[in-house]
């Protein structure tokens, strides 16, 4: 098997909940099942992978990344029209949620990674139209210039302290970081906080049940980013003057997590060299680990006491 064949299981999510969008009534609810259920046991069943290959080029990672990133506006596109056929159902409300695990997985992979490519070039202004499809335009200018330059500082609005559960994270770092984005490049925030108003208010003029689903799909997707980057750096801090190192940067090597996210989880490896492409990264044995891959950590962190004493455990080993 090549390297980049496993990677193909990101694109599970967001092919099946275009599908299911497609065919509507309840397998609308599919993707909900597929990610939050049986991923997580498939999560922990396949266990844990050091080996990386660092050195390769391939192009076929460069495709599966552009995937992504393409699918996103197309499942919002495929929501809104069956908003549009059906109005906003029961069905349709688990479509909604569908696409918005589906839209903030392949949004993290994709934004995130194209993100980093060069300033305009087209995957850049991919990462940008999907950004705009969960209403987080900022996140490009904060995530560059405020989190790469801040990460697991106390200045640094998605790095999380030891005991912040993951609800007053989420309430907390979304306005900080439109904020941190705002004081980097304030004339292009402007101008994506203007972009995306009016986009709410042509979605409005539309339809107001349009604009409900768009807006719920897009909290979904968010709530999703805003996850990973409190897994990511949970409770792991340097100071003002100290030089970052693997040591600032959970990772995880579960299988499952790597493959479907595009090695997102080896994330020091990610820190350490922003401009590294995804099938670059590489693990780091100084790096704190996680106890359970991305899909398991995300129930866990629901329940904030078990979560963190799961955390200290594996900080103090």
């Amino acid at each position: 098997m090549n390297r980049w064949q496993p990677h193909l299981s990101g694109l599970i999510a967001p092919v099946m909940t275009l599908a299911c969008l497609v065919l509507g009534s309840w397998w609308m609810g599919l993707t909900i099942l597929t990610v939050l259920v049986f991923y997580p046991l498939i999560d922990a069943m396949v266990g844990t992978s050091a080996q990386t290959d660092p050195l390769q080029e391939g192009r076929a990672h460069n495709v599966i990344v552009h995937l992504h990133g393409v699918m996103v506006p197309v499942i919002v596109i495929a929501l809104l029209v069956r908003v549009s056929m059906d109005g906003l159902t029961g069905y349709v409300w688990l479509g909604v949620v569908s696409t918005g695990l589906a839209t903030g997985a392949s949004g993290i992979v994709a934004a995130h990674e194209l993100g980093h490519r060069r300033l305009r070039s087209g995957s850049w202004w991919l990462a940008r139209l999907d950004l705009l499809s969960v209403l987080y335009l900022h996140f490009t200018v904060e995530h560059n210039h405020t989190h790469h330059r801040h990460w697991a500082r106390p200045v640094d609005p998605t790095s999380s302290p030891w005991g912040r559960n993951v609800y007053f994270h989420f309430l907390r770092t979304v306005p900080l970081q439109i904020r941190g984005a705002w004081g980097a490049r304030p004339k292009d925030t402007g101008r994506s906080l203007l972009l995306e108003a009016g986009l709410l208010v042509g979605l409005f003029a539309v339809d107001p049940n349009i604009l409900l689903a768009f807006v719920a799909q897009a909290g979904v997707a968010i709530y999703l980013v805003e996850f990973v980057n409190y897994l990511q750096h949970h409770g792991l801090t340097r100071g003002q003057e100290e030089r970052p190192n693997a040591t600032h940067a959970w990772e995880s090597r579960h299988r499952w997590s790597r493959w479907t996210l595009l090695e997102l989880p080896l994330h020091p490896s990610h820190h350490l060299k922003a401009s590294t492409p995804y099938q670059r990264l590489d693990v780091h044995d100084t790096a704190p680990q996680l106890p359970y891959g991305y899909y398991v950590m995300f129930w866990i962190a629901l329940i904030p006491p078990l979560f963190h004493r799961l955390m200290r455990s594996k900080a103090a080993v």
